[in-house]
Parts: C-alpha cells; structure tokens; sequence
C-alpha cells in the first residue's frame, strides 16, 4: 500500500476522509504497520500513509536516495554539491594550471641564456 508525500498532509488526510477513509488513531492497520497512527488512513481498498515533507526521513517505502535522484538530478548538481563533482570545470582548471608551469618554466629557461 502507498505512503503519500504532501506539502499539507493535514489537509490531505482531511480530503481522504471526506472520501471515506478512515483515518487516524484506533484504525487498525493491516499492511502499513509502521505508519504513525496520526498519518494514516484506511479504506476497503487498501491503506494510505501521508507523510509531510519533515517525516520524509521516517519512510520506509521510499529511499532518501531514491527521492534525491528525482529532486536533484545529477544533471543538477552544483561545485558546491558534495554529490556532484564538477569535473569538466576542474578539468580545464588542471589543464590550465599545467600550461601555466609549462609557459614559466620554458621562459625561465630562455631568461638564463
């Protein structure tokens, strides 16, 4: 059974209710056992657990990275992001860094003639 994300869950579990669902303490939970009762709703077709974005870490459904791959792409990913390096940027930092020793030691060489 799912385990629901929402900005308001609040007003989600209100929206389920005026549904028909049954939510909250005392509704027995037959699959989503781990779901706080204050978050959980139960129709005759199954159950729902509505998580708001502070108790996302509390999912068992949903992995912390599997939801960081849909929210922050690597695509996306900034130099300051410890998940992204940004190796086109550091690449043509070494490489310049390199001409540069190159270049200074060359003309050092010619300024000793």
């Amino acid at each position: 059974m799912p385990e629901q994300i929402s900005k308001y869950p609040e007003v989600t579990i209100q929206v389920l209710k005026g549904g028909g669902a049954r939510c909250g303490p005392g509704v027995e939970k037959q699959i989503l056992k781990q779901c706080p009762s204050e978050r959980f709703c139960a129709f005759p077709s199954g159950e729902i657990c509505v998580y708001g974005l502070e108790q996302i870490p509390s999912m068992t459904q949903i992995k912390m990275t599997e939801l960081a791959r849909v929210v922050c792409p690597p695509a996306q990913r900034s130099a300051t992001d410890p998940g992204g390096a940004p190796w086109p940027e550091a690449g043509a930092l070494g490489v310049t860094f390199a001409l540069g020793i190159a270049i200074g030691a060359v003309s050092l060489r010619f300024r000793r003639r």
